[in-house]
């Protein structure tokens, strides 16, 4: 008998074990984001916190809690600055669901910038596939100002107009393993999504989407006043420079590595300047790189093939019918689409001389061996590079009702 009851009491040890050092829901407090601003002193950073209060069940609620806390202070390290937070937050902080990064523009530009980012790979709860954002503002403005209406579990609001955001092209799908991989390589730059709360005065949306970025899209109404809109570049893990909403998109179109769902976008319609043409573009098939690196002046050759529906059409012209005008619209697309990235293109050679469209992949195939490669030195030989893009367009639908009438006849 006493045998038996020593077996009960050893096999229960595990079990025991497990709750040894357990913390109870109700005393933790969750760390969603987290902002990077530069600290006043050299080697100092000023961190912010935007912490969640877990939600209790309605039976134990008791409550008047909020549902989040903002805190900014400033730590010598990422990692020692929970202690540091803790003599103003009563509950244990957690990184376990920290799904964003955010960097002041100005803190970004920072040589020690790359220092301070890698603090995030040395704790065990934090994982690399989040998103990393820059605000021009500083990230404890941005964060207090930030005031979302229809999403007030304020994790799921970063999730979702983050998802949302790069399945429209408006902003990269890139999270923080991709920052440190291209940074590593030395081969791509890296884009990373722009956002701010800050309107700054100069509103460019009157002719669509071209030329936007966070903080020029002008919306009125009671709402939430955080744009996401465009994307920070990043040499060598610094930030350089900044793409609008336009130049993100192709910049997603000529990279195979970045995520894109289908896309909603305006062209100037060929038979009537006053109007524009709406579209959704996809890409369902993946670009043709084709690069001769041996020549004194290397050449890239890229082909995009691109599935465009036509969604709105104002000049009410019948393309499904007209192959002539549906020949001409599809020329002057490519032609247009061409024109926009070949000026993409000669900004990332002349003003980043580096390219965020992952083609060190497709250099890499050139050579036999890492060491040829590294000593070609991709990078330095991009902006020499004669670069030539052709678009290919395919038609799908032209809306569900394809043949309108002619507008005089409406009219009488």
């Amino acid at each position: 008998m006493k045998k038996a009851y020593l077996i009960c009491i050893i096999t229960l040890f595990p079990l025991l074990g497990g709750c040894w050092n357990q913390t109870y829901l109700d005393q933790r407090a969750f760390v969603i984001a987290i902002g990077l601003d530069k600290g006043e002193k050299e080697n100092e950073t000023k961190i912010t916190y935007l912490i969640a209060n877990p939600e209790l069940s309605k039976q134990e609620a008791g409550s008047n809690e909020p549902n989040r806390e903002i805190i900014s202070f400033t730590a010598p390290d990422l990692q020692t600055s929970r202690n540091l937070a803790n003599t103003v937050v009563a509950k244990e902080l957690s990184y376990s669901l920290l799904s964003l990064i955010i960097v002041s523009e100005d803190f970004a530009k920072n040589k020690e910038f790359i220092r301070w980012i890698y603090d995030v790979t040395k704790g065990e709860e934090v994982s690399r596939n989040i998103p990393i954002i820059v605000t021009p503002e500083s990230t404890s403005t941005f964060l207090k100002n930030n005031d979302p209406k229809l999403e007030t579990r304020i994790h799921k609001y970063f999730e979702l107009i983050l998802q949302f955001g790069s399945e429209n092209g408006f902003i990269p799908a890139t999270k923080l393993h991709a920052y440190f991989r291209i940074m590593e390589e030395k081969g791509d730059l890296f884009l990373s999504p722009y956002a701010t709360t800050e309107f700054n005065g100069n509103p460019k949306n009157d002719g669509g989407e071209d030329n936007l970025i966070a903080g020029e899209f002008e919306v009125g109404g009671f709402t939430n006043k955080t744009q996401f809109l465009g994307s920070a570049v990043f040499k060598h893990g610094k930030m350089i420079g900044k793409l609008n909403a336009e130049e993100t998109r192709l910049a997603i179109l000529l990279n195979d590595t970045i995520d894109m769902a289908e896309i909603l976008a305006t062209f100037p319609d060929p038979f009537n300047e006053k109007y524009r043409i709406g579209t959704r573009i996809s890409k369902k098939e993946s670009n043709t790189v084709k690069m001769d690196l041996k020549r004194s002046i290397p050449t890239i050759d890229v082909t995009v093939p691109l599935y465009v529906d036509i969604l709105s059409n104002h000049s009410m012209v019948n393309y499904e019918k007209q192959p002539e005008k549906r020949k001409q619209l599809k020329k002057h697309m490519e032609e247009k689409l061409i024109e926009t990235i070949n000026e993409l293109i000669k900004k990332t050679q002349e003003d980043f001389k580096g390219q965020p469209f992952g083609w060190s992949l497709y250099a890499r195939k050139e050579f036999l061996t890492i060491k040829e490669y590294e000593a070609y030195d991709w990078m330095k030989n991009y902006p020499n590079m004669d670069v030539k893009v052709k678009v290919n367009i395919i038609f799908g639908k032209f809306g569900r009702q394809s043949e309108t009438p002619e507008f005089e006849e409406v009219k009488n």
